[in-house]
């Protein structure tokens, strides 16, 4: 069974930066297990990255959400704590400048994934859309989604995320 782990925009800015929350510095551990435990069963891990620009005030986005953040090259743009040292040369990576990123969809479909498990964050907006972008990649594929490995800034939007996700069947697990 081909599986892989996609990471998704674990970086500082998400994390302890200008759009952190303390609800994602407890993802830590876990996201570490199971990059470990995807690890150990020689199964792929792939990375994606918030990224922006310093233009990014003038953006849709930016008009939206006031907020610099995941500027490339800054240390906001970096990988949290413990999980940026857990990535490897051969870890395959994205940089998107929105929510999801069709680039990563377009590789899912090359590589054909029977399982995909996503984690990291936000929940309702970046985590959503590349589960959405990978189901419609892989129609076939179990795409999952953990729970205790996700989180959003709002408590009750994470909990309708999660609902939303389970009607697209994507396996939510660990609720």
């Amino acid at each position: 069974m081909k599986k892989a782990l996609i990471v998704v925009d674990f970086q500082n800015d998400f994390v302890s930066g200008t759009l952190g929350f303390e609800k994602a510095r407890g993802l830590e551990d876990k996201i570490a297990d199971k990059i470990r435990e995807y690890r150990k069963g020689n199964n792929d891990i792939i990375f994606t990255f918030d990224t922006h620009f310093e233009d990014y005030l003038s953006t849709h986005e930016g008009k939206n959400l006031p907020v610099k953040h995941c500027i490339k090259d800054t240390d906001g743009w970096e990988l949290f704590g413990k999980i940026r040292s857990m990535k490897i040369p051969e870890d395959k990576s994205f940089e998107k400048s929105t929510f999801g990123s069709l680039e990563l969809a377009k590789y899912l479909e090359i590589k054909v994934y029977d399982k995909i498990e996503l984690v990291g964050l936000v929940s309702n907006i970046c985590v959503i859309s590349n589960a959405v972008l990978a189901k419609s990649a892989l129609p076939e594929a179990e795409i999952i989604v953990d729970a205790q490995c996700t989180a959003s800034y709002d408590e009750s939007m994470n909990e309708k995320v999660l609902d939303i996700m389970s009607g697209l069947q994507i396996n939510v697990i660990n609720r």
